[in-house]
């Protein structure tokens, strides 16, 4: 039975995704789980795995096309089985038979009670917002989306294509969609998450002496050496095992509490930053943290995340001290509740016992979104956080 390749969704909000690549050609025998197309996301430049066994058959999307969630874009056949020649025609055609029926409810009711001159472009709301945002008519721009919809890609484009600056002498460079969508997510978070922040520091020599020591184990034992940012994953995800809270997403305008623990990771990449996720942090080993985490920026960077490395985060951790940077403030990734924003390790001279001592210390600035955490809570949560940098063998044992 052929089994359809459809360009898959990682979020709801979601349109679109471009195709960069096939990995397979067509004709080529394909195992399920084998990398078969690379795309870029709302989220980042992912590897999509093949679905099932097959010979890969009726490819109708070349490389760097625009398309559809959920459209089928290729099948996997049996050997000497050909594709379904109609299902594509057939999808679109119950689109446009669809979009029509639609339209002409619609006229028909605009007749009963308004101007029958008067119409309204299929659009998403997701593309409404950012017409809104870019100064963009929508009644200008083409749809290409299914039925006409306008995406917005559709809605980017027009506007790249109609920019004028008379003052610049040349143009600037077009960001990526990976960049452009960064851009856009950052945008929607900062303007309609309550953001509140919270800040402690820590002294960090205990964690650097955990550091030290486990790096030599977990590298004979796992192949990766323990770095700091692996232990404050596993510290983090077991503080938020008791502050639950933290753990939880606002979705539909409810908080929602996730049950498991998954921590996002911030890698900075060519075109902006990604957060693939260590799932299940609070119950994974220092080593094991180390060899994912690993594997994940490497790939990252690479371009070769699949979609589930980047799905399902709870909370999400941003370090900035390999750059020195001391201290910083971070965005919320929604539906996520907050992010740990965390400096470099740096000596400073801090009070001990009322004399002046030079001590390794690190700033953590959390951020919290004031719909689901108060306050109190997100300060509670911290004070834990900063205990268990001082005390980390308690927490890593």
């Amino acid at each position: 039975m052929a089994i359809s390749v459809v360009m898959p969704a990682l979020e709801m909000a979601q349109e679109t995704g471009k195709l960069l690549a096939w990995r397979k050609k067509e004709g080529e025998r394909v195992s399920k789980g084998e990398p078969l197309l690379e795309i870029e996301t709302d989220k980042a430049v992912v590897e999509v795995e093949a679905p099932g066994d097959g010979v890969l058959a009726g490819v109708s999307a070349d490389v760097g096309a625009i398309i559809p969630v959920g459209e089928t874009i290729a099948w996997l056949v049996s050997p000497g089985e050909h594709p379904p020649a109609s299902a594509r025609p057939a999808a679109a055609a119950a689109r446009a038979t669809s979009a029509a029926a639609r339209s002409v409810a619609t006229t028909a009711s605009l007749e009963a009670s308004t101007n029958p001159s008067s119409s309204q472009p299929q659009i998403s709301p997701k593309a409404r917002r950012v017409a809104k945002e870019l100064g963009v008519d929508v009644a200008s721009v083409r749809g290409t989306g299914p039925g006409g919809t306008i995406t917005t890609e559709d809605v980017h484009s027009f506007a790249a294509a109609n920019a004028k600056d008379p003052s610049s002498a040349t143009e600037g460079e077009a960001p990526s969609q990976v960049a452009r969508l960064m851009a856009e997510r950052t945008t929607q978070s900062w303007t309609t998450v309550p953001h509140f922040f919270v800040v402690r520091d820590v002294d960090a020599s205990a964690l650097l002496a955990a550091q030290e020591r486990l790096a030599p184990q977990t590298e004979r034992s796992h192949g990766a050496p323990t770095t700091i940012t692996d232990l404050l994953i596993a510290i983090v995800a077991r503080i938020l095992a008791k502050h639950p809270r933290l753990n939880s997403s606002w979705s539909h305008d409810r908080v929602r509490p996730n049950k498991d623990i998954n921590i996002s990771v911030a890698i900075a990449v060519k075109d902006g930053v990604v957060g693939p996720v260590i799932a299940n942090a609070d119950k994974a080993a220092p080593g094991a943290i180390s060899v994912q985490r690993r594997d994940l920026t490497e790939r990252a960077r690479a371009g070769r995340l699949r979609p589930a490395d980047i799905t399902n985060g709870t909370f999400t951790i941003s370090n900035l001290g390999m750059y020195k940077v001391e201290a910083f403030t971070a965005i919320i990734v929604p539906p996520q509740a907050a992010i740990l924003a965390v400096g470099a390790i740096s000596d400073r001279v801090i009070a001990v016992d009322g004399a002046p001592a030079i001590r390794p210390m690190m700033t953590l600035t959390l951020a919290s979104d004031h719909r689901v955490v108060d306050g109190a809570a997100a300060a509670a949560f911290l004070n834990d956080l900063v205990e268990a940098i001082r005390q980390p063998d308690k927490w890593l044992a």
